[in-house]
């Protein structure tokens, strides 16, 4: 088949979902168009099959705010005709499944019925998409879509709670490519490098947004440090960034974190980590816990969102309640405490992250566009 794949090109899980899953295609002899703004951050040219098509925006001065989501319909319709696409899967619902949408209308007054899937993703329902200003064109774009998707059974369950969804929603989880994590014992994971021999290796990757609840990463190391030697790798930047700095200043163990920024190799860092720190407000999936797991790395969480589907309490690390700092520090002594009980955790969070393996979730989206295509959905 041939397949527009519609996304934001950053460091976010929607996008690098996206990105694997359109170079995954490729490989399967899928002909895959990137349409967006930028080129993915994970999108490698030498992929088969994959071709990126950049969205540009001209600057007039009658706008105050730049039409992209013009710009972009634009672009869908160009594409869908020059390369007689099947498919467009758009992430997100906004803007790109309303683009879709005017794209699709467009294109039937040429004779073209270009058939849409969109995939949920977490914010642009929870957040964005439930606030009164962008509900209706939400609601719409989704109830318009051939086919629409959640990366979760949490996100599903809220987007039939916050909106009046007319259709079917399938739930297919994000996914992982275990080959693509060294293992810890692997010649150029040197942890040498970054602690001493008797320090446990911490590790938390966002994009610093409030929402990720970074301030929390910062005092569950502080508890942790008071009983056991570690370190702190903190991937990524965003808003939170400075105002996390200051409270490492304050607790006066700035020698101890390490801000490594945005990283295209998160893979090759978690095989350094010991344990992985997420206390986000909300995840609607949690694709950090799922990498680190994929890592052979235990993963401490909140219990919101989509993350009790990836994180087994007892099994895989533990959940506590948003904000309850001392018991998720208190859960991490635990994984902690001895190298026994560590190597149990890691090995059963390398077995659960197999369950999400590339193989298992791509052929579910492979039979949804088919049926699209078929008009079965």
């Amino acid at each position: 088949m041939k397949i527009g794949i519609v996304c934001y090109p950053t460091f976010g899980g929607s996008g690098v979902v996206a990105t694997e899953l359109g170079m995954a295609l490729g490989i399967k002899g899928h002909e895959v168009h990137f349409i967006t703004y930028n080129q993915p951050v994970r999108l490698n040219f030498l992929s088969k099959n994959v071709y990126f098509h950049e969205v540009f925006v001209e600057e007039y001065p009658l706008f105050q705010y730049q039409p992209y989501e013009l710009a972009l319909s634009s672009k869908m319709v160009s594409i869908v005709e020059r390369y007689d696409l099947d498919i467009l899967h758009v992430h997100y619902a906004i803007p790109h499944a309303y683009a879709a949408f005017m794209a699709k209308q467009i294109l039937k007054t040429k004779g073209i019925d270009i058939k849409v899937v969109t995939t949920l993703h977490g914010t642009d329902i929870t957040l964005v998409g439930s606030h009164p200003i962008y509900k209706q064109a939400v609601e719409f774009s989704i109830n318009n879509s051939d086919m629409v998707t959640t990366v979760s059974q949490s996100l599903k369950d809220d987007t039939l709670r916050l909106f009046d969804v007319k259709k079917d929603i399938k739930v297919i989880y994000n996914f992982i490519e275990i080959d693509h994590y060294p293992d810890h014992a692997a010649e150029d994971c040197e942890r040498s490098s970054l602690a001493s021999k008797d320090e446990r290796i911490i590790v938390h990757i966002s994009n610093f947004r409030p929402v990720k609840r970074i301030e929390d990463v910062i005092l569950i190391f502080d508890k942790i440090l008071k009983k056991v030697p570690a370190k702190l790798l903190l991937v990524g930047e965003g808003p939170e960034r400075e105002k996390v700095n200051n409270l490492v200043k304050k607790l006066n163990i700035r020698d101890k974190v390490h801000f490594l920024g945005n990283s295209q190799d998160v893979n090759k860092i978690l095989c350094y980590a010991d344990l992985f720190l997420l206390p986000s407000e909300t995840e609607s999936f949690g694709l950090s816990a799922l990498e680190a797991m994929a890592a052979k790395t235990p993963v401490i969480s909140t219990n919101s969102g989509g993350l009790p589907e990836i994180n087994v309490a007892g099994v895989t690390g533990y959940l506590s309640n948003v904000g309850d700092v001392d018991q998720m520090a208190t859960n991490a002594l635990k994984i902690l405490k001895d190298d026994a009980t560590l190597s149990t955790f890691k090995q059963n969070a390398f077995t659960h992250a197999q369950t999400f393996e590339l193989e298992i979730i791509l052929p579910q989206y492979e039979t949804i566009y088919r049926h699209v295509k078929k008009g079965c959905c």
